[in-house]
């Protein structure tokens, strides 16, 4: 059984020696290089390239093993999305859409959004990308033949009550599906800009939905969608009504994946599994336990539909060939430490387990974490350890990390006693618990 370590040895030597792209390698890798969870994954039609994002603030771009890293996220990168060859689009919690050129790194931010986005979607002519905020609101970004942002405004879609999650274009790219935590879909004209109407109403949320382009005999068109409650359903777009409904003991729906030229949609929940529906007969073909700790966030096909790509809690993207996934063991081998049994650390390594350790390492050369390492902290000003890119809000501070100042952070909360900075609201209420996160750092981050 191969390692999840790498590339089987031969897959690798042939994949050099013939210039395959990994993605079009039906065969079991790793993506490795991410400093926290993976969120979103996507995939290039045209070149097989394969985008990332991640908790980490960053997204990676992987032609090979050695991927072109895209820094100009200030806090998690929610989404990434190929807009054309050499050009793609990112989106995350620090409310920004960000449009990269690849030959030469450089980025345009779209700011309007009000709140995190969570997804992005290009239309069939790639000439409008679209977004989904939590501020409610869907944002149409007009493009130019080269994937950049024209001088034209940006128009906001309001209708939802709450956070908007999902997005999908209809073929002609003159309509838009969207899907909220409010539980309902809603369609969109967009040469109108105003919403047609709504195709569905859920008692709970969703989280993903997806278009189906069928061949020309399917008689149906259908938007599949997963929820908040760990349903997976079929509508029919005319008329709405329901054509399959999948419920598993399993929730949330977190991911969705098609490819309309395999036939397959694939579905990411909370606990780990993806399953894999062939669209024709809407027969289960594969429910794999794909995470043995943690939820699946991310899912792709590869360009030629032969493997499945998924990320979750580790900072590794996984690609297991579709046809024998039962053969393959998952991902999250070990336990994460901020997932492990409480009896197992003291209350001071809990504590930054639990608080700290998604963002931070204790040791050097860490750049890849959403936050800057720990090592040597006390007696280091704030903002200044070289390689991360601080708040200017940080970089300014007079604030000089001892066991007071550490403390103070963590009885305030980070907004209060740093505000403008990236660090996330995080209190510790207890004195007690505060000191020994203190005592656990002044040793472990020696």
């Amino acid at each position: 059984m191969p390692s999840h370590g790498a590339f089987p040895a031969i897959a690798a030597v042939l994949s050099l020696l013939l210039g395959c792209n990994m993605a079009q390698a039906a065969d079991f890798y790793t993506l490795k290089g991410h400093g926290g969870p993976v969120m979103d994954i996507a995939v290039s039609p045209e070149t097989g390239e394969i985008g990332s994002a991640s908790f980490d603030n960053s997204v990676g771009v992987w032609n090979n093993s050695t991927p072109k890293w895209l820094e100009a996220h200030k806090a998690a990168v929610n989404v990434v999305e190929f807009i054309a060859p050499g050009r793609i689009a990112s989106a995350g919690d620090d409310f920004s859409v960000i449009l990269w050129d690849l030959a030469n790194g450089n980025h345009q931010r779209l700011a309007g959004h009000k709140g995190k986005v969570m997804e992005l979607a290009i239309s069939p002519d790639k000439r409008l990308l679209a977004s989904a905020s939590w501020d409610g609101t869907i944002g149409l970004w007009p493009l130019d033949d080269a994937g950049r942002s024209t001088d034209g405004a940006a128009v906001f879609l309001n209708g939802h009550t709450a956070g908007v999650n999902a997005l999908a274009f209809t073929a002609d790219g003159g309509k838009l599906y969207s899907a909220s935590v409010d539980g309902t879909i809603r369609l969109w004209n967009l040469t109108e800009q105003s919403e047609e109407r709504i195709l569905v109403q859920n008692g709970f949320g969703i989280n993903v939905i997806s278009l189906g382009r069928q061949d020309e005999q399917a008689k149906t068109q259908w938007l599949a969608y997963g929820t908040v409650d760990g349903i997976t359903r079929i509508v029919d777009i005319e008329s709405g009504h329901v054509l399959h409904d999948f419920t598993f003991d399993r929730r949330p729906i977190l991911s969705m994946a098609f490819d309309p030229s395999g036939g397959r949609l694939a579905t990411g929940d909370g606990h780990g599994y993806i399953t894999v529906f062939n669209t024709r007969d809407w027969r289960i073909e594969r429910d794999f336990r794909a995470a043995l700790k943690g939820p699946i966030w991310a899912l792709a096909f590869s360009a030629d539909g032969s493997s499945i790509l998924a990320g979750g809690i580790e900072n590794i993207v996984y690609a297991w060939p579709i046809e024998n996934l039962a053969e393959y063991e998952p991902m999250a081998a070990s336990t994460p430490s901020f997932l492990r049994a409480p009896e197992e650390m003291s209350n001071g390594e809990r504590q930054f387990a639990r608080k700290c350790s998604i963002c931070h390492s204790l040791t050097g050369g860490s750049a890849r974490k959403a936050g800057p390492s720990l090592h040597r902290l006390f007696g280091r000003k704030a903002g200044t350890l070289s390689g991360y890119n601080y708040s200017d809000t940080l970089v300014n501070s007079k604030v000089v990390w001892n066991e007071t100042t550490v403390d103070l952070l963590f009885a305030e909360g980070p907004d209060e006693y740093i505000p403008g900075s990236k660090m996330p609201m995080q209190r510790i209420t207890g004195p007690q618990d505060r000191q020994d996160l203190v005592e656990f750092l002044k040793e472990a981050t020696k």
